[in-house]
């Protein structure tokens, strides 16, 4: 760790999601001076439920913060049963969760509590909110950013962390652009003790245009037992954003709704409105670069991918983690740092979402999924 009293870099995240906020996280604990930068005017807790796989929490761990990983561990649920069953709800298969000796468990956790736990450790006066990127700009002697609100930042690095509409991204890899997957998707959170329990987690295998999954989640802070869902129903993706955008506002049509087994049609209706959140599946072709002079990119702005591996959310803090390596390495040549990060985490990276791509692509669509080009940071 370097000191606060030595070399410091002034560097820029962009993007205070769970990658962003563990970078931040290492880099103010290496004596770094960090600015962290948020489109949203609040620190982020959004989001539904996760598997974060061993290998997400492993990087935690390694992150070295006391403390950190104990807390997120008790923030979640130990994945203990994997269970496949067909659209009417007929067992396939059960299988145990595996966790080798020695490292940590897989974890089904809310994203807001992952954000939450991280949070605790970010210095406050790091973030800033309200901040959507509108340009870009380096030389030999640094690199600014200019907000669409008119404000500015001028440093040494800017990493980029603003997700898979990232507009940093736009800058590394101008060739960038979105592959849709073929579905709407809807997740939500609900009360539940009976259907997903001890660590559950449920397939129910894609056919019919539908797939879906069910998770325990635990108990939140005031006790309640809580299930995590996700239903996935494939779709052509309409021309028009404003098309787009219409149709994420709706509940999950009827007619789909009904080709699942009966109980768990049963708990994704009785979901209040409130805790669903719905997307249309984007994944990321594999990029050629990762950073570019002083402008590096981790997490979903820098490969994106479908959740059939779960291994988003964990690339991302694996990003992070080799970042703030390869910057305690180069603690005064960003560029360098830079390097290495990408040495290391491009064939990682582009491993990941070509096996992610193959699962989702595999039988049981009826739709072939579209290539798109890169959509706008306030698309849908």
């Amino acid at each position: 760790m370097a000191s606060p009293n030595g070399p410091m870099l002034r560097i820029a995240i962009v993007g205070a999601g769970t990658s962003g906020l563990l970078l931040t996280l290492m880099l103010q604990r290496q004596g770094h001076r960090v600015s962290l930068f948020e489109r949203s005017s609040a620190p982020r807790a959004e989001g539904c439920g996760i598997l974060l796989v061993a290998a997400g929490v492993q990087a935690v761990l390694e992150a070295g913060v006391p403390g950190l990983v104990e807390n997120l561990i008790a923030a979640g649920q130990k994945v203990q049963t994997f269970h496949i069953r067909n659209l009417v709800g007929r067992s396939i298969n059960s299988s145990p969760a595996e966790q080798r000796p020695g490292e940590p468990p897989g974890l089904l956790i809310h994203r807001s509590a992952i954000l939450k736990t991280l949070w605790q450790e970010v210095d406050p006066d790091l973030f800033h909110g309200n901040c959507a990127v509108a340009n870009c700009h380096q030389d030999e002697t640094g690199v600014s950013v200019e907000f669409s609100d008119g404000r500015s930042w001028q440093g040494d690095l800017l990493i980029g962390a603003d997700g898979i509409f990232s507009q940093v991204a736009m800058v590394v890899a101008p060739e960038r652009h979105l592959n849709y997957l073929g579905d709407r998707v809807w997740r939500g959170v609900v009360a539940d003790d009976h259907f997903c329990t001890n660590g559950d987690f449920f397939v129910y295998a894609r056919g019919r245009g539908i797939y879906a999954n069910f998770f325990d989640l635990g108990r939140d802070e005031q006790g309640i037992a809580q299930t995590h869902w996700g239903f996935f129903n494939e779709e052509d993706l309409p021309a028009e954003r404003s098309e787009q955008r219409r149709l994420l506002q709706e509940p999950v049509p009827p007619g789909a709704l009904a080709k699942l087994a009966a109980d768990a049609a049963d708990l994704i209706a009785s979901t209040p409105a409130t805790r669903v959140i719905a997307n249309w599946s984007f994944d990321l072709d594999p990029l050629p670069r990762l950073a570019i002079g002083r402008i590096g990119l981790i997490g979903d702005a820098a490969h994106a991918m479908s959740s059939s591996q779960a291994r988003g959310m964990t690339a991302g803090l694996e990003d992070a983690l080799v970042m703030a390596r390869a910057l305690a390495s180069f603690p005064t040549d960003p560029c360098a740092a830079l390097g290495a990060y990408q040495t290391e985490r491009l064939p990682v990276v582009h491993k990941y979402q070509n096996q992610s791509r193959e699962v989702s692509n595999r039988v049981g669509r009826s739709r072939r999924p579209q290539s798109q080009h890169q959509a706008p940071s306030s698309a849908p």
